[in-house]
């Protein structure tokens, strides 16, 4: 899925499979959950995300702390 397709018609959260430049959508939804904050991505918005642990984020900020985490 890419930025430019979108469904209206869907509701609550997605399940995604993260790839190294898109994800796939697993189960339809309007947004995921950040994985370090639990806060919601609406999924046109959503930019960062792991390949390697397959979780989204809500910013580039997050992202990086995520990785200095799991990179110690």
């Amino acid at each position: 899925m890419n930025r430019l397709e979108k469904n209206f018609s869907l509701k609550g959260e997605a399940t995604l499979s993260y790839g190294d430049s898109e994800y796939q959508v697993e189960k339809p939804g309007e947004f995921v959950r950040c994985a370090v904050t639990d806060q919601p991505i609406p999924l046109e918005e959503l930019r960062y995300w792991s390949v390697e642990l397959q979780e989204p984020y809500a910013s580039a900020q997050i992202s990086l702390q995520r990785y200095c985490e799991k990179k110690n």
